[in-house]
């Protein structure tokens, strides 16, 4: 990292104005995703993430789908305003983690800690998370730009036929990135004392 921790944290934004460009190379990306798969922690270890990279041809093909799912359900007179929110901050990338839970895992849990069974799913949604927000931290510590969607579950089926899948594995999220043009603007916070509590 070029940053601290803290100052990475810090620094993580949402970023819509993205480029197709990389400051660093696709092994470079593909060590960064591979590092946070390794050690990002999950409960009771399931390691039940699964993350599929797209960059290039893919990363296109996979936001072509999008807007083929979209132009399907939104009314015509929406969809213009909705195709050029993808074209101009997703699209124009260049490259999407999908993020995935492998259910098998979680229904295995189910099985054999039955007293946690409500509990698995929940867990494996908080795994994702934590798998999400490192490789955006990361991406972005190295200079790239990302944003987090979900456009799940309208175009699982279509995704996990094109790139033939384990259908047990769930869609969580998809993260487009590029190399940013513009920075985000300020972000606001709720006051601190409203959110974090001590008792000593």
């Amino acid at each position: 990292m070029t940053r601290n921790f803290k100052e990475a944290v810090e620094h993580r934004r949402t970023y819509y104005n993205i480029t197709n460009s990389s400051p660093i190379s696709d092994h470079e990306i593909k060590e960064l995703i591979a590092f946070a798969v390794k050690n990002v922690p999950s409960a009771f270890n399931s390691q039940s993430t699964r993350i599929v990279l797209l960059l290039g041809k893919n990363h296109k093909k996979f936001w072509d789908i999008t807007k083929e799912a979209l132009k399907a359900i939104v009314p015509a007179e929406a969809f213009e305003k909705t195709l050029a929110k993808i074209n101009t901050s997703f699209d124009c990338g260049y490259g999407t983690v999908l993020f995935f839970e492998d259910m098998e895992v979680v229904e295995n849990l189910q099985k054999a800690f039955p007293s946690y069974k409500d509990n698995f799913p929940v867990w494996s949604q908080q795994t994702s998370a934590m798998h999400q927000f490192a490789i955006w931290t990361m991406l972005e510590d190295a200079g790239l730009g990302a944003s987090l969607q979900h456009y799940n579950p309208l175009i699982d089926e279509k995704v996990q036929n094109e790139w033939k899948l384990n259908p047990n594995w769930k869609l969580i999220a998809q993260m487009p990135f590029g190399t940013p043009t513009k920075e985000p603007g300020e972000k606001e916070f709720n006051p601190i004392q409203e959110r974090f509590f001590t008792f000593e």
